[in-house]
């Protein structure tokens, strides 16, 4: 097995190029092959193979790069800040940011069946906090509202890709959906 090459400022360039180009392109074509994403991160190959010797280390590496992605997006949308329908915005709107990274891991659950659950999970938290105060309909668990999230944030993403929703639209038509499904007064 050949050894990453080390971490100088342009390796680490290359390695993220790698990591974000192998992110969007699996998430659109699972079956796309080593050099369809080399092609996307433009280098050739040999170089993708000296970073990641097969398609499984390579996935490897994609996965626990996507699951630090969605962890720092959600980090820095500061969902413990301010009332709980704004912070939600800004979690949807930094998922969506990360769309490339959920669709790669949620279109295939075996990607992120082996992701351990944090102990202390900062969206429960939130949506526990925004049914407290009356933003969100206490009257479904709180599990069930970050499905939904999750799954709303996941067909925009899919949408946009997909050319039925424009990009810059998917935060907005998230949010809509969620304030007209999860409000606490909605269905009544």
């Amino acid at each position: 097995m050949t050894e990453a090459p080390a971490d100088t400022g342009a390796r680490s360039r290359t390695r993220r190029a790698i990591l974000d180009a192998a992110a969007t392109v699996l998430a659109r074509h699972r079956g796309a092959t080593l050099a369809d994403i080399a092609e996307a991160a433009e280098v050739g190959r040999t170089t993708l193979h000296r970073y990641f010797p097969d398609r499984e280390a390579l996935l490897t590496a994609v996965v626990e790069d996507s699951w630090r992605t969605i962890e720092d997006a959600t980090r820095d949308a500061a969902i413990d800040d301010g009332p709980p329908a704004e912070a939600m915005r800004r979690l949807v709107s930094a998922m969506v940011d990360a769309g490339d990274r959920l669709l790669f891991l949620f279109g295939d659950p075996r990607r992120s069946d082996d992701h351990p659950v944090p102990p202390q999970d900062p969206i429960l938290d939130l949506i526990r906090r925004g049914q407290a105060d009356g933003a969100f309909d206490p009257g479904v668990s709180a599990e069930w509202i970050r499905t939904v999230v999750w799954g709303l944030v996941y067909a925009g993403c899919e949408a946009a890709g997909d050319g039925l929703l424009p990009r810059h639209g998917v935060t907005e038509t998230v949010i809509r959906t969620l304030q007209n499904g999860i409000g606490p007064h909605a269905g009544r």
